[in-house]
């Protein structure tokens, strides 16, 4: 049986593609589950320090939720409605509500990235696009609602009036305007977009692997959090590296005037 998702892994890297171009990477209950195994994996596997997740093919990121599978779900039990989350269902906690990661995610992003796909990619930690990238959440034209995410997400990252006439109207947003909301971290044409996130992911190899784990734990944890708060709050992830050899690796290599080795663990 074909995998849904490829999942391959060199060089301290993850590459994740989701492998249904034929259906522009329409993600269903096989697809969701080999993707809970993965981000797992990435987590697991202190060799990882930073994962790339795409989609196949020069058409789409994904489209999102594969709603024939969607249909015949309800068809055969109107019970089985989807909400916010996804909880009880195949790949549980996805990435859209999978909390503990702490390997940082870069999405690349070419074609359609709407729905679940759009949804993804806002749930990554940076974003790099093609020049033909298109994103929408058109689940409000089709009786359903962005559960995996895209409400929240959306409605913290832009401006609220911004937010809601995407979400309300389920309009498509281009690359160059998820650019100057800050959607995306950079545009580049559709030839450039593998060599561009080449560059970040040897950008985000190059930092200490424990410091970039604490990093992103505490910013995503103290967004809620008042300054003072944020300050006496003692995260995980800090006291792993504070007490690390690679915390004294780095000052140690810069005196030496040399390159640093980081032991990640």
């Amino acid at each position: 049986m074909t995998p849904r998702v490829s999942y391959v892994k060199k060089d301290h890297a993850a590459r994740v593609t989701l492998n249904r171009p034929r259906v522009l990477n329409a993600m269903d209950s096989r697809t969701h589950a080999e993707l809970a195994d993965i981000w797992a994996d990435v987590e697991a596997d202190d060799d990882i320090r930073v994962a790339v997740l795409t989609g196949a093919g020069d058409r789409a990121f994904s489209v999102g939720q594969d709603l024939t599978e969607r249909a015949s779900l309800d068809r055969d039990d109107p019970a089985a409605t989807s909400t916010f989350g996804s909880r009880g269902r195949p790949g549980w906690p996805r990435l859209t509500d999978r909390f503990d990661l702490t390997k940082p995610v870069v999405a690349a992003v070419r074609g359609y990235a709407l729905g679940g796909g759009f949804e993804l990619a806002l749930a990554c930690d940076l974003v790099i696009a093609a020049d033909d990238a298109v994103f929408g959440l058109p689940e409000a034209r089709l009786g359903l609602i962005p559960g995996a995410g895209g409400v929240f997400r959306l409605a913290r990252q832009l401006p609220t009036h911004v937010a809601m006439g995407y979400l309300l109207t389920g309009r498509r947003m281009d690359a160059a305007t998820a650019r100057h909301f800050g959607l995306v971290n950079e545009v580049v044409p559709a030839e450039q977009l593998s060599a561009c996130v080449d560059g970040w992911v040897g950008d985000l190899c190059a930092g200490a692997p424990l410091s970039v784990r604490a990093i992103k734990q505490a910013a995503y944890a103290s967004l809620d959090m008042g300054l003072e708060q944020a300050f006496q709050t003692r995260f995980p992830r800090e006291e792993i590296r504070m007490h690390s050899q690679d915390a004294r690796e780095g000052p140690r290599a810069f005196a030496e005037r040399r390159a640093p080795v980081w032991q990640g663990r």
